[in-house]
């Protein structure tokens, strides 16, 4: 049983269990002995984090406790969460952490581990750091600690990985492009890459001072972007979240184009080029049915992974595809990069763009969405509803109104105290005729 990983890394409300100082310091401590005793050799560790306040804090107290094990620590300071998987690999790194709760307000933080090999650290090897944690190790002597060093040049580094993306030559001048972002890990990569690319940029909330990452702004509030392109008469707008692992777009009319639009405008620009593999895309069970028809209609599959990143990922390399994503803008393109990457997926979607000499709206109006719409219950504490035999005959109940025109889903969040429920159907009257007495009736059962 998982006490502190959750489906992406340890993630907490600073200076409260488990997100403090002295949790971090014994983590340093705990990961630096499995991974040495892994290794066999005195490993070196990347840190990279987002611009919360509380990152300077978790960060010193993870790079002790890593130092003090014996390992040597590379810090870049503030990057993208898909900066921190490339440059792990990039400069040969052992792993790599990301201090960020990506989306989640300025007050919480987070502790993601990856591999060597930038992708996520593996289930088995994260437990074996929590059971350390219950048993800390003997501390080496005075001489074998390890040594921090910082790394100039990271983001750079980073900027020149994503233009290496672009087919050779490509560029994307005449480009007007609104970039949002979220006063997080993005404020500084985004727009400077698009800037060299030839972009006529415009950037929004890219000044953080560590309270304001994720407020009203950034993907998960892409209004303001809306509104920006619209009234500069921009020709897309891309909205990041704090860590940038996420995107949200938008066409010149201020219309959304979310994770479901994105997939299908790069699977078929990547199938039209003969470079989708698995002749498959990977989503989540959040996924639109419409999708599922648009690329049915191309000959294509839809396989259907449990939500969160990871198991969309494990999905992907199970059945050797190298597009997947969820509706919420995770994307992953494996070509690319190991996670989730916002601003790589933004780069796809220019190179679309550019390459058909068709604007997004073009690209984005071949699939039709069925009607639907997601509910959070928001509890007070974590518990599993699901295991509620009332709430589990109200949604069977619900599941047989709906009947073969629709569908629902109900799951717990990955990483917050809430229940989501997602209802679907072939027109809106019918989807919020279910949808809204499932969600009042859960609620009711929930505060009771």
């Amino acid at each position: 049983m998982r006490r502190y990983f959750g489906t992406d890394g340890v993630r907490g409300t600073v200076n409260k269990s488990p997100m403090t100082a002295e949790f971090a310091l014994a983590l340093g401590r705990a990961a630096g002995h499995v991974l040495t005793r892994h290794l066999g050799h005195r490993p070196h560790i990347l840190i990279g984090k987002d611009t919360r306040l509380s990152g300077y804090m978790i960060e010193s107290a993870l790079c002790a406790g890593l130092t003090a094990q014996g390992m040597n620590v590379l810090l870049v300071g503030p990057v993208p969460t898909p900066a921190v998987a490339y440059l792990t690999r990039s400069l040969r790194a052992d792993a790599g952490v990301m201090l960020s709760a990506s989306h989640n307000p300025a007050g919480d933080n987070g502790i993601k581990f990856f591999a060597a090999d930038g992708y996520k650290l593996p289930d088995e090897v994260e437990l074996e750091i929590e059971a350390c944690l219950d048993d800390l190790p003997p501390l080496p002597s005075a001489l074998e600690i390890g040594k921090a060093a910082r790394v100039d040049d990271a983001r750079g580094r980073y900027i020149e990985f994503l233009k290496g993306s672009l087919p050779r030559g490509l560029r994307l001048d005449g480009l007007k492009v609104v970039v949002d972002c979220a006063n997080g890990a993005a404020y500084d990569v985004a727009p400077r890459m698009l800037r060299e690319l030839g972009c006529d940029v415009i950037a929004m909330h890219a000044s953080p001072d560590g309270y304001n990452i994720n407020r009203e702004c950034g993907s998960t509030y892409p209004e303001h972007m809306m509104r920006r392109v619209v009234e500069s008469g921009a020709d897309v707008g891309l909205a990041l979240d704090g860590d940038a692992d996420r995107l949200i777009a938008c066409d010149h009319q201020g219309q959304i184009i979310d994770g479901d639009r994105v997939i299908a405008i790069l699977a078929e620009h990547a199938n039209r080029h003969g470079q989708l593999s698995g002749g498959a895309v990977v989503t989540t069970l959040m996924s639109n049915m419409g999708l599922e028809r648009y690329l049915a209609d191309m000959g294509l599959e839809m396989l259907r992974a449990a939500v969160g990143d990871r198991y969309v990922l494990e999905m992907m390399r199970e059945r050797g595809c190298n597009i997947g994503g969820e509706q919420s803008g995770h994307m992953i393109l494996l070509d690319h990069n190991t996670t989730g990457d916002g601003l790589m997926t933004g780069l796809q979607l220019l190179t679309a763009m550019t390459e058909q000499q068709k604007p997004l709206s073009e690209l984005a109006c071949g699939m039709v969405l069925f009607p639907q719409k997601l509910w959070n219950i928001v509890m007070k504490e974590r518990r599993d509803l699901l295991a509620d035999p009332q709430v589990q005959a109200l949604v069977a109940d619900a599941e047989s109104r709906l009947g073969n025109h629709g569908r629902i889903n109900v799951r717990m969040s990955g990483t917050e105290p809430k229940l989501r429920i997602m209802v679907e159907a072939e027109d809106e009257e019918l989807m919020l005729g279910i949808g809204e007495p499932l969600m009042q009736a859960i609620k009711a059962r929930c505060e009771a």
